[in-house]
């Protein structure tokens, strides 16, 4: 069923990413930021209003401006987003990223305004809602900053610190200032959960944090091998892969998100803000050939540990949290819209608990590459996969969900047939390269 197009609800086109390998969020081409789970991937949202324009918050920062023509862009080889506003009043930018964490951050969330010409009149509203909406708030106003305590069980603080001026209403701090040409507003919102000191107090942290977050990401790019053609696109969709990196634990998310529809007014709106074996195999196969074999040794060092904690006889789960854990029961947000009435809005996912015997193929194709190009996987490891491919040969003729994951009972896919193949495949070159020394 199809659904109206609703003013309240953006084309997810004209959405950018940022992140710092632990979350991501989402950047309007209007500069508001309508998705954000916090601080993990597979957190609660803060920033929802994506999946309901009332209920779910979110963190706008624009100028006041009529009729302006909007762009988005990244600075080349970054994950730093720039929005512009070009009207015939003047030219006014946004600037957005994430400070990576393993730098000395608190996973912040650094915004930045800045007029390029005139003299323009911005707007700033920062509107979290916790727990997915369900859990009140309360706010504190100090100088130059303002403290949102969630309220419930699991106390989530955040501090959102300004160059301007802020007031409170309605559980929300809002800001409106004129900058002129070349004068700039940041703001900074962080985990203020843990008492400890911030380097956002400092005055220069923001150009200090924008050169730092620049030079990790350019050093980064840097690594890569790719000398083809569309190596702007290529290098572009690789820095996209490494934003669902958890740098934590090693693991890859499917995407950042929940609740989005496969289609307007459907029903298929999955959460997924986990790590499959099949999507993250494929990713690590992408980033292994452009040349980023560290991650591959991180995503592998994960499959390991979840191969240790397999019983005997037992196979691997389609799908794990980023940290590892097992169960990811799925539930639905009654109370939130969905993207222009998509509903249901699901958290969780089900499917973590189906067979899909696919899987040993795409995973056992990236073990071989990396045994290839990264470095050789241990004797440990080898063993458990050893244990995995033994028991796919006892039950690859067994129907399936497939990659499709179908909700309707098992079948006989051809492609799973085709990949536990694969996989059977794969360990023969695996043990040719890694226990005989050839090839």
């Amino acid at each position: 069923m199809r659904r109206e197009k609703s003013p309240h609800y953006r084309p997810i086109g004209r959405y950018g990413i940022i992140g710092d390998l632990h979350t991501a969020a989402l950047v309007g081409m209007d500069g508001s930021i309508d998705f954000m789970c916090f601080p993990r991937f597979d957190s609660p949202t803060i920033f929802a209003s994506l999946l309901d324009h009332r209920k779910g918050g979110s963190f706008k920062l624009a100028p006041i401006i009529n009729d302006a023509h909007h762009k988005q862009l990244y600075l080349p080889d970054s994950a730093i987003l720039l929005t512009r506003f070009l009207s015939e009043q003047g030219v006014a930018e946004i600037s957005d990223f994430m400070p990576i964490v393993e730098l000395g951050h608190k996973h912040d969330l650094v915004r930045r305004a800045k007029t390029v010409r005139g003299n323009i009149r911005y707007r700033m509203v920062c509107d979290p809602r916790f727990d997915y909406g369900r859990a009140g708030h309360r706010v504190e106003r100090k100088k130059k900053e303002v403290l949102f305590i969630s309220r419930g069980e699991d106390k989530t603080i955040l501090r959102l610190r300004s160059e301007v001026p802020l007031k409170v209403e309605n559980g929300a701090a809002i800001a409106e200032f004129t900058l002129k040409s070349d004068q700039t507003a940041a703001f900074v919102l962080e985990d203020a959960s843990r008492r400890s000191e911030s380097p956002s107090q400092s005055v220069n942290y923001v150009p200090e944090a924008f050169k730092q977050t620049m030079n990790f990401w350019r050093n980064w790019m840097w690594q890569s091998q790719y000398r083809g053609r569309w190596r702007e696109m290529v290098n572009r969709s690789a820095l996209t892969l490494k934003l669902l990196t958890c740098a934590q634990y090693g693991s890859i998310v499917a995407a950042p998100t929940f609740g989005l529809p496969e289609e307007i007014g459907g029903v298929r709106n999955w959460d997924y803000r986990y790590t499959w074996v099949r999507d993250a195999s494929f990713t690590i196969y992408a980033l292994m050939r452009l040349g980023y074999t560290a991650e591959a040794k991180a995503f592998m060092d994960w499959i390991e540990a979840r191969c240790s904690e397999l019983k005997p006889g037992s196979p691997l789960q389609v799908m794990y949290g980023i940290d590892g854990h097992h169960n990811l029961d799925e539930f639905q947000l009654k109370g939130f819209q969905g993207y222009m009435g998509s509903r249901p809005v699901r958290v969780g996912n089900a499917a973590y608990n189906q067979l899909q015997l696919d899987i040993y193929g795409e995973l056992m194709d990236s073990v071989y590459l990396h045994n290839k190009y990264g470095e050789p996987i241990s004797y440990d490891f080898w063993q458990h996969l050893t244990q995995l491919i033994d028991w796919v040969c006892e039950h690859w003729r067994q129907p399936d969900e497939g990659i499709w994951e179908v909700r309707g009972g098992k079948h006989e896919f051809l492609y799973s047939r085709v990949m536990c193949w694969v996989a059977v495949d794969a360990r023969i070159s695996v043990f040719a390269r890694h226990v005989l020394g050839r090839g």
